[in-house]
């Protein structure tokens, strides 16, 4: 048997989750083999998932969103790094309440970036999502070398407002290792980077930005775009984390892949599927947006074309089972089903989560 589950946000990692599912398990059945991968989806936790797995941790003093010095975890195994956004331009790093809609930068992400080659990566997994940013990775990008000027040639301030005043943008500065490495934008959505649907439209309320905010960034993201390349604007994952998947596309030549697929391949969840005659799975919610590329999706899609069978454990269920059915899982178990008060829910997870696995394993395994 093989847990394969994401992180219950806000109560578990997902490592502490397949703990408890395989506490569970045993409850009702003692001699049950279980392997544990912890997965992710290039958001939250995908260090985490990936030194589970594996990688070896490291840290390095970067810039935060804010400007503030922050310490950002990355992993690393052979030439080969994870890194995550959010470790070093994460909403994580602002204060209660602090949202910086229109200044946040991503030059941490560049530095971190920087880092990892520095430690000998030439293939970099730069999962994205949690970012306090919205400026199309403008900050990465200078923080790698590349040279943002307004029309009187100065460098252009911090943040997404103020690529409105971009006038010329030279990236022959950029980190010449860079041409040698294989960067993937891991993510799990595909917006484009501007318009009704781009990184401000959509994202920019997330994080603190009004209605005004979210109309200048957008059109200061236009501007951004006008001038390197209009091209990758429309491009699938151009508009991840504030547009820095736009930044990675078109300044750093990465490549995008939904990130639960990147993800499974660099854990190596083939091999650990291998022989397995069941997966558990899961997320802290299971909804509609679960369908759309998150872990237990692209978990379920991978068992599913190897006929093993899939069932899932979750916090809260918002799918049908015929929604279930559709997405490869057997059946679900939702915490709110043992304990509907929210907050307790979340307090109480780990227990809860051990009760709702001895349940599956009286379906499963009886």
């Amino acid at each position: 048997m093989l847990v394969a589950a994401d992180k219950f946000k806000g109560s578990l990692t997902a490592a502490e989750v397949a703990a408890h599912v395989a506490a569970g398990l045993r409850t009702v059945a003692p001699a049950v083999r279980v392997a544990a991968l912890p997965v992710a989806d290039g958001g939250d936790g995908t260090v985490a998932a990936a030194v589970a797995g594996g990688f070896d941790e490291h840290t390095a003093r970067v810039t935060g969103p804010l400007g503030e010095p922050v310490a950002a975890r990355y992993a690393l195994r052979g030439s080969t790094a994870v890194v995550e956004m959010a470790e070093a331009s994460g909403l994580r790093h602002l204060p209660p309440g602090g949202f910086a809609p229109l200044t946040a930068t991503t030059y941490g992400t560049g530095e971190l970036l920087r880092a990892v080659l520095d430690a000998g990566a030439r293939t970099i997994v730069l999962g994205v999502g949690g970012s306090a940013t919205t400026d199309g990775g403008a900050g990465m990008l200078s923080a790698l070398g590349a040279r943002l000027l307004d029309a009187g040639g100065a460098p252009l301030a911090p943040g997404g407002a103020a690529l409105g005043g971009l006038a010329e943008a030279d990236l022959s500065g950029l980190d010449p290792r860079l041409a040698a490495a294989e960067v993937v934008l891991a993510s799990d959505v595909d917006n484009p980077l501007c318009g009704p649907a781009g990184a401000a439209a959509v994202y920019g309320p997330q994080k603190g930005a009004a209605p005004a905010d979210v109309e200048l960034l957008d059109a200061a993201l236009a501007r951004f775009a006008a001038v390197l390349g209009p091209e990758a604007a429309g491009r699938p994952g151009a508009g991840a984390a504030g547009g820095v998947g736009y930044g990675a596309l078109v300044g750093l030549g990465a490549v995008f892949r939904p990130g639960i697929d990147v993800m499974l391949d660099v854990l190596g969840f083939a091999t650990a599927l291998d022989g397995a005659d069941l997966v558990i799975t899961g997320e802290g919610s299971l909804d509609a947006q679960t369908l759309h590329g998150k872990a237990p999706a692209g978990v379920a899609a991978r068992a599913r074309a190897q006929g093993v069978p899939v069932a899932a454990v979750c916090g809260r269920l918002a799918l049908s089972r015929e929604e279930l059915a559709a997405a490869g899982i057997s059946r679900a178990y939702a915490l709110t089903d043992l304990e509907p008060d929210p907050e307790r829910c979340m307090a109480e997870a780990g227990p809860l989560l051990e009760r709702a696995a001895a349940a599956l394993a009286a379906d499963f395994l009886s």
